[in-house]
Protein backbone atom coordinates (compact mmCIF):
# COMPACT_ATOMS: atom_id res chain seq x y z
CA UNK A 1 0.00 0.00 0.00
CA UNK A 2 2.95 2.31 0.79
CA UNK A 3 3.80 2.64 -3.06
CA UNK A 4 0.12 4.12 -3.64
CA UNK A 5 1.36 7.61 -2.27
CA UNK A 6 4.06 7.67 -4.54
CA UNK A 7 2.22 8.82 -7.76
CA UNK A 8 0.64 11.90 -5.74
CA UNK A 9 3.86 12.88 -4.18
CA UNK A 10 6.06 12.68 -7.20
CA UNK A 11 3.20 15.06 -8.67
CA UNK A 12 3.86 17.69 -5.86
CA UNK A 13 7.46 17.34 -6.26
CA UNK A 14 7.20 18.07 -10.31
CA UNK A 15 4.49 20.43 -10.38
CA UNK A 16 3.98 22.38 -7.03
CA UNK A 17 7.88 22.12 -5.73
CA UNK A 18 6.02 22.01 -2.40
CA UNK A 19 6.01 20.91 1.14
CA UNK A 20 3.27 19.03 2.44
CA UNK A 21 2.54 17.61 6.02
CA UNK A 22 0.94 14.22 5.87
CA UNK A 23 -1.55 14.35 8.79
CA UNK A 24 -2.59 10.79 8.87
CA UNK A 25 -0.53 8.03 7.56
CA UNK A 26 -1.23 4.65 9.30
CA UNK A 27 0.43 1.17 9.02
CA UNK A 28 1.90 1.76 6.05
CA UNK A 29 -1.83 3.04 4.50
CA UNK A 30 -2.14 6.19 2.90
CA UNK A 31 -4.89 8.40 2.03
CA UNK A 32 -4.74 11.57 0.30
CA UNK A 33 -7.68 13.32 2.61
CA UNK A 34 -4.81 13.02 4.71
CA UNK A 35 -3.04 15.76 3.60
CA UNK A 36 -3.34 19.10 5.16
CA UNK A 37 -2.50 22.56 2.94
CA UNK A 38 -2.29 24.88 6.27
CA UNK A 39 1.18 24.68 6.16
CA UNK A 40 2.20 24.58 2.49
CA UNK A 41 5.31 26.76 0.90
CA UNK A 42 6.48 27.19 -2.09
CA UNK A 43 10.13 26.70 -2.61
CA UNK A 44 11.62 29.06 -4.63
CA UNK A 45 15.16 28.77 -3.85
CA UNK A 46 17.70 29.73 -6.58
CA UNK A 47 21.02 29.69 -4.58
CA UNK A 48 21.69 27.06 -1.63
CA UNK A 49 25.47 28.06 -0.71
CA UNK A 50 25.82 24.76 1.71
CA UNK A 51 29.01 24.29 4.42
CA UNK A 52 31.16 25.37 1.52
CA UNK A 53 35.20 25.48 2.02
CA UNK A 54 38.27 26.35 -0.15
CA UNK A 55 41.54 25.54 0.72
CA UNK A 56 44.88 26.64 -1.03
CA UNK A 57 47.52 24.81 0.47
CA UNK A 58 47.82 25.91 4.08
CA UNK A 59 45.23 28.97 3.61
CA UNK A 60 41.89 28.30 4.11
CA UNK A 61 40.41 31.10 1.85
CA UNK A 62 36.87 30.59 2.25
CA UNK A 63 35.58 28.54 5.87
CA UNK A 64 32.73 26.73 6.20
CA UNK A 65 29.65 28.71 4.55
CA UNK A 66 26.15 28.68 4.28
CA UNK A 67 23.71 30.64 3.04
CA UNK A 68 20.66 30.50 0.37
CA UNK A 69 19.16 33.31 -2.07
CA UNK A 70 15.10 32.86 -2.89
CA UNK A 71 14.24 34.36 -6.32
CA UNK A 72 14.20 37.93 -6.70
CA UNK A 73 17.04 38.50 -3.76
CA UNK A 74 19.66 41.14 -4.78
CA UNK A 75 22.52 40.43 -2.58
CA UNK A 76 24.96 42.91 -1.23
CA UNK A 77 28.04 40.39 -0.61
CA UNK A 78 30.56 42.40 1.27
CA UNK A 79 33.74 42.19 3.11
CA UNK A 80 37.53 43.28 3.29
CA UNK A 81 39.99 42.53 0.57
CA UNK A 82 40.97 39.20 1.17
CA UNK A 83 38.28 38.29 2.67
CA UNK A 84 36.93 35.48 0.35
CA UNK A 85 34.29 37.17 -2.10
CA UNK A 86 36.00 36.35 -5.15
CA UNK A 87 36.60 33.09 -4.18
CA UNK A 88 33.22 32.04 -3.34
CA UNK A 89 31.56 33.67 -6.49
CA UNK A 90 33.86 31.57 -8.37
CA UNK A 91 32.95 28.96 -6.33
CA UNK A 92 29.04 29.51 -6.94
CA UNK A 93 29.58 30.01 -10.89
CA UNK A 94 31.56 26.75 -11.34
CA UNK A 95 34.47 28.98 -12.40
CA UNK A 96 36.44 26.63 -9.40
CA UNK A 97 35.52 23.93 -7.51
CA UNK A 98 35.49 23.90 -3.84
CA UNK A 99 37.49 21.69 -1.37
CA UNK A 100 33.94 20.91 0.42
CA UNK A 101 30.69 21.52 0.69
CA UNK A 102 27.81 22.15 -2.16
CA UNK A 103 26.27 24.29 -4.40
CA UNK A 104 22.51 24.18 -6.27
CA UNK A 105 21.34 26.80 -8.69
CA UNK A 106 18.27 26.39 -9.18
CA UNK A 107 18.36 23.12 -7.97
CA UNK A 108 21.15 21.94 -9.78
CA UNK A 109 24.21 20.94 -8.19
CA UNK A 110 26.80 23.06 -10.03
CA UNK A 111 29.51 20.65 -10.20
CA UNK A 112 27.17 17.36 -10.64
CA UNK A 113 25.56 18.67 -13.14
CA UNK A 114 27.47 22.09 -14.11
CA UNK A 115 26.09 22.48 -17.79
CA UNK A 116 22.60 22.85 -16.94
CA UNK A 117 23.46 24.79 -13.80
CA UNK A 118 25.66 27.19 -16.03
CA UNK A 119 22.68 27.48 -18.30
CA UNK A 120 21.00 29.17 -14.83
CA UNK A 121 23.63 31.88 -13.92
CA UNK A 122 24.90 34.82 -15.96
CA UNK A 123 28.75 36.35 -14.62
CA UNK A 124 30.58 39.29 -14.87
CA UNK A 125 34.11 39.09 -13.05
CA UNK A 126 35.71 41.97 -11.96
CA UNK A 127 37.89 41.89 -15.34
CA UNK A 128 34.88 41.81 -17.99
CA UNK A 129 35.94 38.56 -20.44
CA UNK A 130 35.50 40.93 -23.27
CA UNK A 131 37.88 40.28 -26.81
CA UNK A 132 38.99 43.77 -27.20
CA UNK A 133 39.63 43.81 -31.13
CA UNK A 134 35.06 42.48 -31.54
CA UNK A 135 33.20 44.78 -32.36
CA UNK A 136 30.26 44.59 -30.06
CA UNK A 137 27.79 43.05 -32.00
CA UNK A 138 30.42 40.49 -32.51
CA UNK A 139 31.59 40.02 -29.72
CA UNK A 140 27.59 39.59 -28.11
CA UNK A 141 26.79 36.97 -31.38
CA UNK A 142 30.33 34.81 -30.24
CA UNK A 143 29.09 34.42 -26.35
CA UNK A 144 25.90 33.49 -27.76
CA UNK A 145 26.77 30.37 -29.88
CA UNK A 146 29.30 29.84 -26.45
CA UNK A 147 26.32 30.08 -23.97
CA UNK A 148 23.98 28.12 -26.97
CA UNK A 149 21.04 30.67 -27.55
CA UNK A 150 19.03 28.97 -29.87
CA UNK A 151 19.77 30.23 -32.99
CA UNK A 152 15.91 30.83 -33.70
CA UNK A 153 16.07 33.72 -30.47
CA UNK A 154 19.89 34.94 -30.84
CA UNK A 155 18.83 37.85 -33.00
CA UNK A 156 16.41 39.01 -30.13
CA UNK A 157 18.41 38.35 -27.17
CA UNK A 158 21.10 40.22 -28.72
CA UNK A 159 18.21 43.24 -29.46
CA UNK A 160 17.28 42.92 -26.03
CA UNK A 161 20.68 42.88 -23.90
CA UNK A 162 21.68 45.76 -26.08
CA UNK A 163 18.76 47.98 -25.69
CA UNK A 164 18.46 46.77 -22.00
CA UNK A 165 22.47 47.78 -21.12
CA UNK A 166 22.04 50.65 -23.55
CA UNK A 167 24.69 50.19 -25.86
CA UNK A 168 23.11 50.24 -29.19
CA UNK A 169 24.84 53.60 -30.02
CA UNK A 170 27.93 51.23 -29.80
CA UNK A 171 26.85 48.57 -31.53
CA UNK A 172 29.48 48.68 -34.68
CA UNK A 173 32.60 50.08 -32.66
CA UNK A 174 35.46 48.15 -31.30
CA UNK A 175 35.43 47.38 -27.62
CA UNK A 176 38.87 48.11 -26.87
CA UNK A 177 38.13 51.78 -28.49
CA UNK A 178 35.51 52.11 -26.22
CA UNK A 179 35.22 54.00 -22.08
CA UNK A 180 35.31 51.57 -19.30
CA UNK A 181 32.09 52.22 -18.56
CA UNK A 182 31.05 51.09 -21.95
CA UNK A 183 32.91 48.06 -21.22
CA UNK A 184 30.68 47.40 -18.07
CA UNK A 185 27.62 47.37 -19.92
CA UNK A 186 29.00 45.38 -22.57
CA UNK A 187 30.36 42.94 -19.60
CA UNK A 188 26.65 42.72 -18.56
CA UNK A 189 25.21 42.41 -21.46
CA UNK A 190 27.39 38.89 -22.20
CA UNK A 191 26.00 37.95 -18.75
CA UNK A 192 22.63 38.32 -20.06
CA UNK A 193 22.48 36.92 -23.36
CA UNK A 194 21.35 34.06 -22.12
CA UNK A 195 18.38 35.10 -20.48
CA UNK A 196 19.59 33.59 -16.97
CA UNK A 197 17.44 33.71 -13.62
CA UNK A 198 20.75 34.30 -11.09
CA UNK A 199 23.38 36.83 -12.05
CA UNK A 200 26.24 37.24 -10.41
CA UNK A 201 28.47 40.53 -10.53
CA UNK A 202 31.51 40.88 -9.15
CA UNK A 203 32.49 45.18 -8.60
CA UNK A 204 30.55 46.16 -11.38
CA UNK A 205 31.22 49.86 -10.20
CA UNK A 206 34.72 49.54 -9.58
CA UNK A 207 37.03 52.05 -11.19
CA UNK A 208 34.29 53.99 -12.74
CA UNK A 209 33.61 57.71 -12.88
CA UNK A 210 30.61 58.79 -11.10
CA UNK A 211 28.34 59.68 -13.92
CA UNK A 212 29.04 55.94 -14.80
CA UNK A 213 28.82 54.59 -11.84
CA UNK A 214 25.01 55.92 -11.42
CA UNK A 215 24.20 54.30 -14.82
CA UNK A 216 25.60 51.05 -14.01
CA UNK A 217 23.43 51.14 -10.51
CA UNK A 218 20.00 51.94 -12.28
CA UNK A 219 20.74 49.27 -14.87
CA UNK A 220 21.65 46.49 -12.05
CA UNK A 221 18.46 47.68 -10.44
CA UNK A 222 16.22 47.47 -13.09
CA UNK A 223 17.51 43.52 -13.64
CA UNK A 224 16.13 43.11 -10.25
CA UNK A 225 12.60 41.75 -10.01
CA UNK A 226 12.25 38.17 -11.75
CA UNK A 227 16.26 37.27 -11.37
CA UNK A 228 18.09 37.15 -8.44
CA UNK A 229 21.44 38.90 -7.74
CA UNK A 230 24.48 38.19 -5.70
CA UNK A 231 26.67 41.86 -5.92
CA UNK A 232 30.19 42.19 -4.67
CA UNK A 233 31.20 45.90 -3.77
CA UNK A 234 33.40 47.93 -1.42
CA UNK A 235 30.79 50.75 -2.14
CA UNK A 236 28.80 50.43 1.11
CA UNK A 237 26.02 53.02 0.07
CA UNK A 238 25.92 50.62 -3.28
CA UNK A 239 24.25 48.19 -1.23
CA UNK A 240 21.54 50.38 0.56
CA UNK A 241 20.18 51.60 -2.78
CA UNK A 242 20.51 48.39 -4.41
CA UNK A 243 20.09 45.18 -2.54
CA UNK A 244 17.50 43.30 -0.31
CA UNK A 245 19.90 41.26 1.71
CA UNK A 246 23.21 41.75 3.12
CA UNK A 247 26.10 39.41 3.70
CA UNK A 248 29.65 40.07 5.24
CA UNK A 249 31.99 37.81 5.13
CA UNK A 250 35.42 38.51 6.93
CA UNK A 251 38.42 36.27 6.82
CA UNK A 252 36.55 33.26 5.32
CA UNK A 253 33.72 33.09 7.53
CA UNK A 254 29.90 34.61 7.23
CA UNK A 255 30.07 37.18 10.15
CA UNK A 256 26.82 38.66 9.29
CA UNK A 257 23.85 37.63 7.31
CA UNK A 258 20.46 39.69 7.36
CA UNK A 259 18.01 41.68 5.34
CA UNK A 260 18.70 44.98 4.57
CA UNK A 261 15.38 45.95 5.97
CA UNK A 262 15.63 44.39 9.45
CA UNK A 263 19.15 45.16 9.45
CA UNK A 264 18.09 48.77 9.29
CA UNK A 265 15.19 47.95 12.08
CA UNK A 266 17.59 46.37 14.20
CA UNK A 267 20.48 49.07 13.87
CA UNK A 268 17.59 51.67 14.29
CA UNK A 269 16.76 50.05 18.00
CA UNK A 270 19.84 51.63 19.50
CA UNK A 271 20.44 55.23 18.43
CA UNK A 272 23.59 56.45 19.34
CA UNK A 273 23.35 60.22 20.79
CA UNK A 274 25.65 63.25 19.21
CA UNK A 275 26.72 65.55 21.93
CA UNK A 276 28.80 68.49 20.79
CA UNK A 277 29.59 71.49 23.89
CA UNK A 278 31.54 74.86 23.98
CA UNK A 279 33.97 72.97 26.41
CA UNK A 280 35.23 69.88 25.95
CA UNK A 281 37.45 68.73 28.57
CA UNK A 282 38.06 65.05 30.15
CA UNK A 283 35.30 65.48 33.18
CA UNK A 284 32.43 65.85 29.89
CA UNK A 285 33.42 62.24 29.10
CA UNK A 286 34.07 61.09 32.61
CA UNK A 287 30.41 62.72 33.80
CA UNK A 288 28.72 61.10 31.06
CA UNK A 289 29.48 57.75 31.34
CA UNK A 290 28.49 57.64 34.92
CA UNK A 291 24.45 58.18 33.84
CA UNK A 292 23.62 54.42 34.38
CA UNK A 293 21.88 54.06 31.15
CA UNK A 294 24.77 54.65 29.18
CA UNK A 295 26.79 51.74 27.66
CA UNK A 296 29.43 53.67 25.68
CA UNK A 297 30.70 56.92 24.80
CA UNK A 298 33.37 57.83 21.83
CA UNK A 299 34.79 60.85 20.10
CA UNK A 300 33.49 61.53 16.77
CA UNK A 301 35.59 63.04 13.60
CA UNK A 302 34.82 67.32 14.44
CA UNK A 303 35.19 66.95 18.44
CA UNK A 304 31.65 66.10 18.96
CA UNK A 305 30.71 63.14 21.56
CA UNK A 306 29.06 59.86 20.28
CA UNK A 307 26.99 58.26 23.50
CA UNK A 308 25.72 55.04 23.25
CA UNK A 309 22.95 54.13 25.34
CA UNK A 310 21.11 51.00 26.53
CA UNK A 311 18.91 49.29 24.52
CA UNK A 312 15.32 50.86 24.35
CA UNK A 313 16.52 53.98 26.84
CA UNK A 314 16.52 57.36 25.47
CA UNK A 315 19.06 59.60 27.32
CA UNK A 316 18.88 63.04 25.73
CA UNK A 317 16.73 64.62 28.87
CA UNK A 318 19.76 62.96 31.29
CA UNK A 319 22.19 63.88 29.48
CA UNK A 320 20.97 67.24 28.42
CA UNK A 321 20.43 68.49 32.03
CA UNK A 322 24.04 67.18 32.76
CA UNK A 323 25.40 69.59 30.33
CA UNK A 324 22.89 72.34 31.65
CA UNK A 325 24.16 71.98 34.94
CA UNK A 326 27.54 72.29 34.82
CA UNK A 327 27.74 74.88 32.13
CA UNK A 328 29.27 73.28 29.15
CA UNK A 329 27.21 75.74 26.69
CA UNK A 330 25.19 72.67 24.07
CA UNK A 331 25.35 73.06 20.58
CA UNK A 332 24.07 69.95 19.43
CA UNK A 333 22.16 66.76 20.64
CA UNK A 334 20.07 64.82 18.55
CA UNK A 335 19.85 60.72 17.94
CA UNK A 336 22.38 59.03 15.31
CA UNK A 337 21.05 55.58 13.83
CA UNK A 338 23.44 53.10 12.91
CA UNK A 339 24.27 53.27 9.08
CA UNK A 340 25.62 50.10 7.04
CA UNK A 341 29.00 51.89 7.18
CA UNK A 342 28.66 51.17 11.12
CA UNK A 343 27.34 47.73 10.86
CA UNK A 344 30.08 46.81 8.66
CA UNK A 345 33.14 47.87 10.55
CA UNK A 346 32.06 46.64 13.73
CA UNK A 347 31.11 42.77 12.58
CA UNK A 348 34.30 42.59 10.61
CA UNK A 349 36.60 44.13 13.76
CA UNK A 350 34.19 42.23 15.74
CA UNK A 351 34.49 38.59 13.83
CA UNK A 352 30.78 39.43 13.91
CA UNK A 353 30.51 38.70 17.80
Amino acid sequence: MINDKQPLINSLDKNCSAVILLKSVHMGSFSPRGISFVNLRVLTAMIHVQNVSKHFGDLVAVDNISFQLEKGDVLGFLGPNGAGKTTTMRIITGYMPPTKGKVHVADVDIFEDPLTAKSHIGYLPENPPLYEEMIVTDYLDFVADIKKVPINEKKGRIHYVMEKCGIFDVGKRIIGHLSKGYRQRIGIAQALINDPSVLVLDEPTNGLDPRQIIEIRKLIKGLSGDRTIILSTHILPEVTMICSKVVIINEGKIVLEESLKRLSQKASDVENILLKTKYQGDEVREKILSIPNVSDIRSGPTNELIIQPKKGVDIREEVSELVIQNKWGLLELHPVAHNLEEVFLKVISSAGN
